[in-house]
């Protein structure tokens, strides 16, 4: 993309409409009775539970990122009981760097994140880009993936949300006032071509 005063407007707006203050808000809100917080972090995102050094649960997200914050929002709105008192959520994770098969077994863990996160975004009146967070591994096609999300955010918009998913997507809608925050996902504001 080239850059033009209007693109760094642009981007200037989106920052300050889309501040991760917000989403640490909302999400705290909506989420108290689970004695978890959202957290910006400085460097890689992880869940930690509560442990003696920390009464409650972090999902720690990086540095600041907005996109970041409700990538790590979507992973633990699909984490059961169980996995939400585990490191993690207990999910293997290869970092960045990954050969074709470890990036394909990493994408089948990430389409329903990214499909949620997708949502989320949308809700928030925010750009989702989908992610293989594999810049420095294996050149892979990633359209399968891509279909694969779609399909995902397909399912959920046929058959529902988690309560919690759907709650704090009400919250995002409310908050940046992007519709009816009781209106069902409207799947002609999903694209493959956009992501």
């Amino acid at each position: 993309m080239t850059v033009t005063a209007s693109n760094e407007y642009y981007l200037f707006m989106s920052q300050k409409r889309h501040a991760y203050q917000d989403l640490i808000m909302l999400f705290n809100d909506c989420f108290a009775d689970y004695n978890t917080r959202l957290v910006k972090g400085a460097d890689e995102p992880v869940y930690l539970p509560a442990s003696e050094l920390c009464s409650y649960h972090q999902i720690i997200f990086a540095h600041g990122y907005f996109s970041s914050a409700l990538h790590e929002i979507s992973h633990w709105l699909i984490a059961g009981p169980q996995r939400r008192l585990k490191e993690d959520f207990g999910y293997w994770y290869r970092p960045d760097g990954r050969n074709e098969d470890e990036q394909k077994a990493f994408e089948q863990v990430e389409v329903k994140p990214q499909a949620i996160e997708w949502i989320l975004s949308q809700a928030a009146g925010y750009r989702f880009y989908i992610s293989a967070d594999n810049l420095n591994g294996e050149a892979t096609d990633n359209s399968s993936f891509k279909e694969a999300v779609y399909h995902q955010v397909v399912d959920y918009a046929e058959h529902g949300l988690s309560k919690r998913a759907q709650s704090f997507r009400e919250a995002l809608v409310a908050f940046y006032g992007t519709g009816d925050p009781k209106a069902p996902i409207l799947l002609d504001a999903f694209h493959i071509g956009a992501i």
